[in-house]
């Protein structure tokens, strides 16, 4: 099967092209019908407040920015500080039977969601799935012993109630044209970042992506940690570093279904790797077919995408998974830990 590139219109947030350019109008209607929903729905979150603080991880474009890996952090840091985190999530890519569900390292992706599978199995804490973030959050109190709640992605879901709302953006890419969906990949406008508490920026802010923001953000790094590990039980996981690596040739497929793919195939070729890349869309319902790449080369995925590959992949498929972790000064804990207080 053969990788999906971006299309017209994504191309065009980060290009620009005719078709971005007609669709400017719609862009403006969206933004008055946007600002109408956050003050009605903020409304009805003032007056119906939760039991116990929420932090919301979400950002303002649409697109992967590294979420995933700020929340992992989080969650493992607040366990370290005494707190007893769980994780809502809206389950984008998964469709489960009744909604709320509590979502295990087991449940399948194809029920749960990408994302929380993998939080769940790293985290080993409680994550809840639910479209209704509110009620996500409801079910988790009741049916958990957590303290506190982090919120996977959700910015734009006011009608759940937030003590801290953290923003991550894509240092690389930013924010493309800088117009609003759909004429561009934003979903609130640049000035939202002033508003929240943190703004973390994923990788060095290119000079001018900095001066369309405003704010100085705190700059994240996620490096690979660990080893190589097979996607499935058997072989004996491998040095991460193309250098230790034990095979004669470094020539690797890179296969990823993520936000920004390239942001991967950079990461393995640092690593000393020669990948060539098979890119997905993002939250990508894989199927046997999509490991079928060229005989003789290691395949290497990312951990998202391989909670959705162990199920069917072959028991001698060659394929590795690469885990990363998010990098924050210690300092910005700290701040966070004392918003909290």
């Amino acid at each position: 099967m053969a990788a999906k590139g971006p299309s017209l219109l994504e191309q065009g947030w980060y290009q620009d092209n005719w078709l971005t350019r007609l669709l400017r109008p719609v862009s403006k209607l969206f933004a008055v019908v946007s600002k109408r929903r956050r003050f009605a729905q903020q409304r009805q979150a003032t007056d119906n407040p939760l039991s116990i603080p929420v932090i919301v991880v979400g950002n303002i474009s649409v697109g992967g920015t590294g979420k995933t890996p700020l929340l992992i952090f989080l969650v493992q840091a607040l366990q370290a500080a005494g707190y007893r985190p769980g994780v809502i999530s809206r389950g984008y890519g998964g469709k489960a039977p009744t909604y709320p569900l509590m979502v295990s390292a087991d449940t399948p992706p194809q029920e749960g969601g990408d994302e929380p599978v993998l939080i769940a199995s790293q985290c080993q804490c409680p994550v809840v799935v639910d479209p209704n973030r509110r009620q996500g959050a409801e079910y988790l109190i009741t049916h958990s012993d957590c303290n506190i709640i982090l919120s996977d992605d959700g910015l734009q879901h006011y009608r759940l109630p937030r003590q801290l709302e953290i923003a991550v953006i894509d240092g690389n890419r930013g924010f493309g044209n800088g117009k609003l969906f759909p004429a561009g990949p934003l979903r609130e406008p640049l000035s939202r970042l002033s508003e929240v508490d943190f703004v973390i920026s994923n990788g060095q802010l290119a000079p001018q992506i900095a001066e369309q923001i405003g704010v100085v953000p705190t700059v994240m790094s996620v490096e690979p940690v660990g080893e190589l590990r097979p996607l499935l039980p058997g072989p004996k996981r491998q040095p991460v570093r193309a250098r230790d690596w034990p095979f004669t040739r470094r020539e690797v497929h890179a296969v990823a279904g993520i936000g920004n793919p390239q942001r991967f195939v950079d990461t393995l070729t640092k690593l000393g790797f020669v990948p060539t890349l098979t890119a997905y869309p993002d939250h990508h319902k894989y199927c046997p077919e999509d490991l079928e790449l060229t005989p003789g080369r290691p395949i290497i995925l990312t951990a998202k995408d391989a909670v959705k590959c162990r199920s069917f992949a072959s028991s001698d498929a060659d394929c590795w998974v690469l885990d990363v972790a998010a990098k924050l000064p210690s300092e910005w804990f700290d701040g966070l830990l004392n918003k909290l207080r």
